[in-house]
């Protein structure tokens, strides 16, 4: 049994088995994409619409201890070439938003470069690497909305230290060209706009429409702080999305949507001794 589970698997064993078993992915996503019946949102107006429905950025640029400022710049220019591809979309009512239908391939001959990735558990450097940054930028807004996520992955929601309060979610939602995506879907009767951009230092995500919905919505959480389990620590809570009435205020939904449990990626001395508990 000990034997059985420390055995690799296939696309662990070496670079050329990864490589391998990456085109073989992205060869099936492309074949599942062809053949699916999700009408995809393309039209593009970056004129904002009147009514900002939910709105979240930031920071282009983690500084500290342990974290490499060259990935980091990188990572910086591939979410403002990716957002360019995106800014202004227009989803219609039964629409679906696709990550990587907006952004595409993020090789270096289009101009991207390698930022930080996630693969088989460990940080590295890869091409596109930081997207992650700008889809989870983008679902903290949806999730925030009326619209549905029909795709969403995670990975680590402790890949740095906090900066300031804590955002739930601040991390943790997952893209790989083009297999592991982040999509909704606008299942109201109203045309949304998303919008992304950024400044020197931020990265920006609105949704807006032209009418104001009954409701509006938001994220807390409950049960934060970090544990350590043999040698690996972990930041542990139970995220909900909160729906309430805009006509009195009263929270008319507190949804779980994620139970979370993220290894911590970056040096745990930085943890607040009051966060840690056994």
């Amino acid at each position: 049994m000990g034997a059985e589970s420390k055995r690799k698997l296939f696309c662990e064993l070496c670079p050329f088995t990864y490589k391998l078993s990456l085109q073989k992915n992205i060869f099936i996503r492309h074949v599942k994409n062809m053949m699916s019946k999700e009408k995809m949102a393309h039209e593009i107006n970056e004129t904002p619409f009147s009514h900002l429905i939910a709105s979240h950025s930031s920071h282009l640029i983690k500084r500290g201890k342990g974290i490499d400022p060259v990935t980091q710049q990188n990572k910086a220019h591939n979410i403002r070439l990716a957002c360019m591809s995106m800014n202004g979309l227009i989803i219609h009512p039964g629409e679906t938003f696709s990550f990587w239908n907006r952004v595409g391939n993020t090789s270096a001959k289009r101009g991207y470069r390698e930022g930080r990735v996630i693969i088989n558990g460990k940080l590295t450097k890869g091409y596109g690497g930081g997207l992650c940054n700008l889809a989870n930028t983008i679902n903290r807004a949806v999730l925030q909305s009326p619209l549905t996520d029909t795709e969403f992955h995670r990975h680590s929601d402790a890949l740095a230290p906090d900066e300031g309060k804590r955002i739930p979610l601040n991390a943790g939602t997952s893209v790989s060209y083009n297999y592991i995506d982040y999509r909704f879907r606008n299942d109201t009767d109203e045309d949304v706009q998303l919008l992304v951009w950024c400044d020197e230092e931020n990265l920006y995500s609105e949704i807006r429409s032209n009418k104001e919905f009954p409701n509006y919505y938001g994220l807390s959480e409950e049960g934060h702080h970090f544990t350590k389990e043999g040698d690996k620590y972990y930041r542990i809570s139970k995220i909900y999305k909160d729906t309430y009435d805009r006509a009195s205020g009263d929270m008319v939904k507190h949804e779980l949507i994620i139970d979370n449990r993220s290894e911590v990626f970056f040096d745990p001395s930085l943890i607040p001794e009051e966060m840690l508990r056994a």
